[in-house]
């Protein structure tokens, strides 16, 4: 870990200057800079001072927090196939079910359906690509085609189906994730 680094991180978070800091640590500004650039380290009593002037302690300071990921290519989908339902599941968000929502790209060949989800708590959103589906929620049955798009509470049952003569393609979320 490169401490000087994160603490300038933290301070440009907090939106202070390096003066601001060391106004508040009752340190030079030369000396935060050296410390940002990582020419110097701190004591452990100077850095508990300057964690506090940044609204943080040692204990969260030093638990390593993986760098968040925000862009994913194709490299990172998962991929899933059905021949018997056919359809075709695609991640989108590598392990998105330790995220609140679970983003998948399916894909349903002619006569193709999803698998019957059990209610849950939550909920489910999806944006139609491609082709016209029935959403089955209950007994109820709603169909969507392409550019239209579905919400709905998750207490009931619930499945995708093809209804249309090609391929129908759609962006489904859920939350919490469920698939």
């Amino acid at each position: 870990m490169k401490i000087g680094e994160k603490i300038r991180r933290l301070r440009v978070k907090s939106s202070l200057t390096q003066e601001e800091l060391a106004n508040r640590c009752e340190l030079t500004k030369g000396f935060i800079s050296q410390l940002e650039r990582d020419l110097t380290s701190p004591s452990i009593a100077t850095l508990v001072d300057i964690l506090d002037g940044l609204g943080t302690n040692l204990r969260d300071f030093f638990n390593e927090m993986e760098e968040e990921k925000i862009v994913f290519s194709r490299d990172d989908v998962f991929e899933t196939e059905n021949e018997e339902l056919k359809f075709n599941l695609q991640w989108l968000i590598p392990n998105a079910q330790k995220n609140l929502m679970e983003p998948i790209l399916v894909e349903l060949e002619e006569g193709g359906k999803t698998k019957e989800d059990y209610p849950h708590e939550g909920e489910e959103f999806g944006y139609v690509l491609s082709g016209i589906i029935i959403v089955h929620i209950g007994k109820q049955r709603y169909k969507a085609k392409k550019g239209d798009s579905f919400y709905f509470k998750a207490h009931s049952n619930h499945y995708i189906e093809n209804i249309g003569k090609k391929k129908a393609k759609l962006l489904w979320v859920s939350t919490p994730p469920s698939f």
